[in-house]
């Protein structure tokens, strides 16, 4: 099976990992990546540069906002009356705290050694900050109902927006669990906004591109020390990226800065299925995702691609209830909120309760890992006083993807084997789009298609 595995030895930033992932994908995939990256934001740009890092070259992925680099790769948060101010308390990882000091205050490092202030001092106002300074002050701020609502209007397929979404709701929560406030209260700052929105979306986009069908992460590397926000100095790594990283495995070292960032913790928490070493596979391809702060060790986010064996086995989580107060509508739509969240599969069968009472068998399909937080959410999203948790085993056949040429173009073909077993069918996205594109009913297009696969024209 396809596998991917990121190593997190330097953390993780939405625009490193992007980058990586960038350098797995074929030069025609790259192209298509990026003319589909630079149509959907109105003033976003994506361009790729190469980058080194202690001798290592790799992809430095440069976002700007008609035509300016936030020197904040990551969300930028504000509350209230310090909406403007509070983007400071998102250091990216490639700028640390560098990026977040005032003309007319000094830049401090975490350490506070005097022998390195006048390097840290001059650094940060290398980065041009009057006029981050005075753009902070110029911006609106954007609500996570309207981030999802661009990210409804992108023209991607609809998996690329499902874990966008479902990654700017974990971060909302894990900011609004940081600072002590209702999620509908939190705001990001406009230009930081759009900046993560496109890392996230890029990362999402590039594997749904890729397609692997195992993705495994090395326990990930928080830094260390201190960093100055808005709010004053907070220990590295940030709240937001604590409440994040539940769950999952990470450390401290001696490399002073924040080294991971909230981006970077809910794109790698979302998509990473185990946590590692790195298995035993057939590498194909290396990507290197570069970081532009100066570190003792190489600034990298190094992704991994190759075949490995399936081990057949996973655990699962379901999450069950019973239902007989909630109309169709409002079940479907915490359907929605949970699928967002990072819900694997949901379904929801009739049933007759006490009282010959009719309701409703709910069942949501999670990771072990999101156990608890889904639970919460189903208590939050439907009427239900209790929700009863299962661990299950899981026995899969090995997942692929191949390609079939039709007259509609490529379209990608889902298969399963294992213990003699062979089964196959088109990718839904895939034949719902060329249907679209067609002007033809969606039944013929996959007749079509089925035909083209059984011809065996292979792409």
């Amino acid at each position: 099976m396809k596998t991917l595995y990121l190593e997190c030895n330097m953390g993780a930033a939405g625009d490193m990992l992007m980058a990586a992932l960038y350098e797995l994908m074929p030069q025609a995939e790259q192209a298509r990546f990026l003319e589909t990256m630079n149509r959907l934001f109105p003033g976003v740009e994506v361009s790729p540069r190469q980058a080194a890092t202690c001798g290592i070259t790799g992809t430095h992925m440069d976002v700007t906002i008609r035509g300016q680099e936030e020197h904040s790769h990551d969300i930028a948060l504000g509350c209230g009356q310090d909406t403007v101010h509070a983007h400071v308390h998102e250091t990216s990882h490639d700028e640390a705290h560098h990026s977040h000091c005032h003309e007319h205050e000094p830049c401090h490092d975490e350490h506070h050694h005097d022998h390195e202030h006048e390097h840290h001092h001059d650094h940060c106002h290398d980065h041009g900050h009057e006029h981050a300074h005075d753009h902070a002050h110029s911006h609106h701020h954007t609500a996570p109902a309207d981030v999802a609502a661009i990210l409804d209007a992108l023209d991607v397929p609809e998996e690329v927006k499902t874990a966008a979404k479902a990654i700017y709701s974990r971060i909302a929560q894990a900011e609004s669990k940081a600072h002590g406030m209702p999620v509908e209260q939190i705001h990001f700052h406009e230009v930081g906004a759009l900046d993560a929105v496109a890392d996230v979306t890029g990362v999402c986009l590039a594997l749904h591109l890729l397609h692997p069908d195992r993705i495994v992460a090395s326990p990930i590397h928080l830094g260390s020390g201190q960093v100055r926000c808005a709010h004053g100095i907070v220990p590295v790594p940030a709240p937001a990226t604590s409440h994040l990283l539940e769950g999952i495995p990470c450390y401290t070292g001696d490399i002073r800065g924040e080294l991971c960032t909230p981006t970077g913790a809910a794109l790698v928490s979302h998509f990473a299925q185990e946590f590692g070493p790195m298995p035993v596979m057939c590498l194909e391809k290396t990507g290197y995702g570069i970081g532009k702060k100066e570190f003792p060790a190489a600034n990298c986010v190094r992704a991994f691609w190759g075949e490995a064996g399936d081990p057949q086995q996973a655990e699962i989580v379901e999450l069950c209830c019973h239902i007989d107060d909630m109309t169709a509508e409002a079940l479907a739509f915490a359907g929605e909120q949970l699928l967002a969240m990072g819900a694997l599969d949901i379904s929801a069968a009739p049933l007759t309760m006490k009282k010959g009472r009719a309701g409703v068998s709910y069942t949501v399909l999670c990771k072990p890992r999101d156990e608890e937080r889904l639970a919460h959410a189903i208590l939050r999203e439907t009427n239900t006083n209790g929700v009863r948790a299962r661990r299950c085993r899981k026995y899969i056949l090995t997942p692929s993807v191949r390609s079939v040429e039709t007259a509609y173009g490529s379209i990608r073909v889902k298969c399963a084997d294992g213990e003699g077993i062979h089964r196959e069918k088109p990718e839904y996205d895939d034949v719902a789009a060329a249907a679209k594109n067609a002007g033809l009913p969606f039944q013929r297009v996959w007749e079509d298609v089925l035909t083209a696969m059984k011809e065996g024209r292979h792409e």
